[in-house]
C-alpha cells in the first residue's frame, strides 16, 4: 500500500542516515591518535608532546592531547576516554610503570595499538613497541663522567627521580653499576628521591648539605630540573667547586653547561624518541608493519662544554 511504501522509505532513509552518521563518527575516530605524557608541568614533557603533535600531524592524523598532570588516575581516565572514542592508536609516556598497566592492557584488549615512549611498561603483553633511551646507559654515562673528572675519588650526592618511574629506576641502576664497581674511593654520602622536581631538588639538596660535615665533590641528579634546583642550593650557600650533573639536556640546562653553572647533562634525544614512536605506530596503522625489535633504544651521551653542539635542543638556548 501507499502507507507501507512511505514507511519503508522512511526506514531505509533512517538506516542510511544512521549508517552515514556512524561511518563519519568512525572515520573521525579512525583519524585520531592519543598522545599522552606524565605531566606538562615538566619542560621535558612539553618538548615531547610538541614532537608527538608535529609527527602525528605530519603523518596525516589528528592529535588528542593528554596531560597526565603527574597523576596515574588522570592519565588512566584519558586513556579510557580515548578507548571509548575509538581512537586509532596511542603513543604514551606512562606516569608510573605499574599504575598505568591496567589502562594500557585495556587499550590493547580493545584492539588499539599502543607504543610507549621514554617510560616502559613491560608487564603489559601486546604493546606494539617501546621507544626510549637506554636509561641504564644514561646513568652509566653519568658515572663514567664522575670517574673521568675525579680519578682519585669523590664524595657524591645522588638525587634520584620519581619513585616508580622506569627512567628513575634505570638511571639509578646505571649510576650504581659504575660507582659500585669503582671501589671505596667513590662514596655516595647522600641519596634520596627529589621527584624529578626543581623545588624538591633545591630543598633536598639544602637538607643534604646541612647534614654533611663537608661539601661533596659531585651532585648527580636523575634529571635537569633537580640539578637546577641543586645548583640554586649550592649558590645560596656560596659553595664553589662542586660538579653538578643533570640528565635530559633541557635548553636551560644547556645554557648552564655553557655558562658553568652545571658541569654536564645527559642527552637522550626525546624529540627523536617521540617521532620514532609515532612513525612506528603509523607504519602499523597504515599497512600492518610491526617493528623488527619491540624495544628500540637510543644511547644517551654526556653533554659538556666540549660537545655542546651535539645537543638536540641547542637551538632553543637563549
Amino acid at each position: 500500500t501507499k502507507m507501507q511504501n512511505i514507511t519503508r522509505r522512511l526506514l531505509v532513509g533512517s538506516a542510511m542516515a544512521l549508517f552515514i552518521a556512524s561511518s563519519s563518527t568512525a572515520a573521525l575516530a579512525a583519524d585520531k591518535i592519543l598522545a599522552s605524557v606524565p605531566g606538562l608541568s615538566f619542560p621535558f614533557f612539553v618538548h615531547m608532546m610538541n614532537a608527538f603533535k608535529a609527527e602525528i600531524e605530519k603523518q596525516g592524523y589528528e592529535v588528542i592531547e593528554s596531560d597526565g598532570q603527574v597523576s596515574s588516575p588522570k592519565q588512566t581516565a584519558d586513556i579510557e576516554a580515548a578507548i571509548t572514542q575509538g581512537v586509532k592508536g596511542i603513543v604514551i609516556s606512562p606516569n608510573e610503570v605499574d599504575a598505568m598497566a591496567p589502562a594500557l592492557q585495556q587499550a590493547v584488549e580493545a584492539g588499539i595499538p599502543v607504543v610507549t615512549v621514554d617510560r616502559r611498561v613491560p608487564s603489559v603483553e601486546g604493546i606494539l613497541a617501546h621507544v626510549g633511551a637506554d636509561n641504564v646507559k644514561g646513568g652509566e654515562a653519568q658515572g663514567n663522567l664522575i670517574l673521568s673528572l675525579y680519578p682519585d675519588g669523590a664524595t657524591i650526592i645522588n638525587l634520584q627521580g620519581q619513585s616508580g618511574a622506569s627512567p628513575a629506576i634505570d638511571r639509578n641502576k646505571g649510576l650504581h653499576n659504575v660507582l659500585d664497581k669503582a671501589g671505596d674511593k667513590y662514596k655516595i654520602v647522600f641519596e634520596q628521591t627529589a621527584g624529578f622536581a626543581r623545588d624538591k631538588g633545591l630543598s633536598v639538596t639544602e637538607a643534604a648539605l646541612s647534614g654533611l660535615s663537608e661539601p661533596p665533590k659531585v651532585i648527580v641528579a636523575a634529571n635537569d630540573d633537580m640539578a637546577l634546583g641543586a645548583m640554586e642550593a649550592v649558590k645560596a650557600r656560596g659553595l664553589t667547586g662542586i660538579s653538578i650533573i643533570g640528565f635530559d639536556a633541557l635548553p636551560e640546562a644547556l645554557a648552564q653547561v655553557r655558562d658553568g653553572g652545571l658541569t654536564a647533562t645527559i642527552e637522550q634525544f626525546p624529540g627523536q624518541q617521540s617521532a620514532l614512536g609515532v612513525q612506528t605506530l603509523v607504519a602499523f596503522l597504515k599497512d600492518g608493519t610491526k617493528p623488527a625489535d619491540k624495544v628500540l633504544l637510543l644511547t644517551p651521551v654526556a653533554i659538556t662544554k666540549d660537545n655542546l653542539k651535539t645537543a638536540e635542543r641547542l637551538g632553543e638556548v637563549k
